[in-house]
């Protein structure tokens, strides 16, 4: 971690919380859950992890830390306002809420890390935010990998939000939920019921998605119960930069079901654009 980075987290918080790397900073008025990955520095470039709609950085598992590796690139996660040890909801979310986490939330985020061009690593939820902040912010995006992205909603996936909802109360998901999230009934009912309010089934980031200029490699399980291969399909109709990935024997959270596959599919694409280990960017811009 350089200096500056250090220096920022401290101001924000002077003690840290979980594992080595975890610290808190306050982001648009939040206090936010960060963690990072070797060191960060202002002019290289950077993986930024963006978590599902219950995820947390403890639910990404080890997969940040094993994709950094493969790629020798260092790493910032953080838990979004309302999830994993950040601050909990106060408020409800309202149907664009991946929207302003995108315009506001994010772009801040990036700034106090001086992180100008990082690559967005995004899994449902987060990877829609990622396209959002892509397209709105191309000078400030290096790439984008998104696993299992909405771009629009879709019957099957409202239909399983209302299943899991019906069942949350007598499962045993909030005490699962209760070993990463301070307040898991405020997390699962604020993300729930933003999903299945009426005014969010007109809920669409295709315009976003078409102003993405940088590459993009989106993934999608095949057996997802989330979301259909439309959605990844979509993504490289409306941007000239795409590519999309469909795996097999593969759910919601293509990083858990498959990871070495998503490893590889990532670790090669980065290394076609001459990011990461060997060839990055930057190091490649210095010594010329």
């Amino acid at each position: 971690m350089s200096s500056r980075t250090q220096t920022q987290i401290q101001e924000s918080s002077p003690g840290t919380v979980g594992r080595p790397g975890s610290a808190r900073v306050t982001v648009a008025g939040r206090s936010l859950e960060v963690r990072t990955i070797g060191e960060l520095m202002p002019d290289r470039p950077a993986l930024v992890f963006l978590h599902e709609g219950l995820g947390c950085n403890a639910l990404w598992r080890d997969f940040p830390d094993r994709l950094a590796e493969r790629a020798g690139l260092p790493a910032l996660l953080y838990s979004r306002y309302g999830y994993g040890q950040s601050d909990v909801f106060d408020a409800p979310l309202g149907p664009r809420f991946m929207h302003d986490e995108a315009r506001q939330a994010l772009p801040e985020l990036l700034d106090r890390f001086s992180l100008a061009r990082p690559v967005l690593v995004g899994h449902s939820d987060g990877a829609s935010i990622a396209l959002i902040h892509a397209g709105e912010h191309p000078e400030r995006t290096e790439a984008v990998v998104a696993l299992a992205p909405h771009l629009f909603v879709e019957p099957v996936t409202t239909a399983s939000i209302a299943d899991l909802a019906a069942r949350f109360p007598g499962s045993d998901l909030p005490r699962r939920m209760a070993r990463y999230h301070r307040d898991p009934l405020a997390t699962f009912e604020h993300w729930a019921r933003a999903w299945l309010d009426p005014a969010f089934r007109d809920w669409n980031i295709e315009p976003e998605v078409a102003k993405v200029r940088c590459p993009v490699l989106a993934l999608q399980g095949l057996q997802d119960e989330y979301g259909t291969m439309l959605q990844v399909r979509r993504i490289a109709e409306l941007s000239p930069c795409a590519r999309w990935v469909g795996i097999e024997n593969c759910g919601h959270s293509p990083f858990i079901d498959q990871p070495d596959r998503v490893l590889a599919e990532v670790g090669g694409f980065l290394a076609s654009l001459g990011i990461g280990r060997g060839g990055d960017r930057a190091a490649v811009a210095a010594s010329a």
